[in-house]
């Protein structure tokens, strides 16, 4: 009998589903160019890798996420190394600050195509998991905590948010400043760019093909880092 799915047994499984998937030859993908596609693909074969073993809610276009499970609430993000963003739907202006309310789980992946075979290998360089309470903006949650500290009044936050185009009316706009004073703000490790669709950049927490290791790596965790490629020099 299946166990249900938990969020431990979902980064145990992301980080099998990594090492496995790093050396499989896979022939639907090769010369495909288009990452939405690449990324479906991968999305669906995780999705029936968890339903192999587990018992979990698999979303859909009207849940909006992934896995909408009440004690899962993860949406799957799959991106190439070259350019780590995706999409996601916009709800509320405030996600960019508060977070989307859900977690995330990251597959970040470097797409090599082997002309001799026809088939495509992703090496995926990372997978992270994301806690909802993290997927605010990073620059916009960095600042509004530096004026926090400083005791900056409403109409100090209400410049600040209209300086960046925060997508919001002007009585929400107080509003959202209320909450602001009034609630204890976590630094996201997102760069969430305004459009008709939230657009995530995941440059924060993936790593380069330089080495280096990005700072908010430290910040969300070391047991979120589910896998991770080290590049040599």
């Amino acid at each position: 009998m299946k166990q249900p799915l938990t969020i431990e047994l979902l980064k145990q499984s992301a980080k099998e589903f990594c090492e496995s998937e790093s050396i499989v030859k896979n022939k639907e993908l090769f010369g495909v160019t288009d990452g939405k596609k690449v990324g479906t693909h991968i999305e669906h074969k995780f999705q029936n890798y968890l339903s192999s073993k587990f018992t979990l809610n698999v979303g859909s276009s009207a849940k909006r996420i992934d896995l909408p499970g009440v004690n899962i609430q993860t949406d799957i993000k799959v991106t190439s190394i070259n350019k780590p963003q995706s999409s996601c739907p916009f709800k509320d202006a405030k996600q960019k600050i508060f977070g989307l309310g859900y977690n995330i789980l990251v597959f970040v992946y470097d797409k090599q195509d082997d002309d001799g075979s026809k088939t495509a290998i992703l090496d995926f360089v990372s997978c992270t998991f994301i806690p909802k309470e993290f997927t605010g903006d990073y620059s916009t949650t960095r600042i509004i905590n530096q004026m926090k500290k400083v005791k900056s009044s409403k109409d100090d936050f209400i410049a600040f948010l209209t300086g960046i185009k925060l997508p919001v009316d002007e009585i929400s706009m107080g509003l959202v400043a209320d909450k602001i004073i009034e609630t204890k703000i976590q630094e996201g490790c997102l760069t969430i760019s305004n459009a008709l669709q939230w657009r995530l950049s995941y440059s924060w927490i993936c790593p380069n093909k330089n080495g280096k290791s990005k700072p908010l790596n430290k910040l969300i965790g070391p047991n979120n880092i589910i896998h991770k490629v080290t590049y040599s020099e």
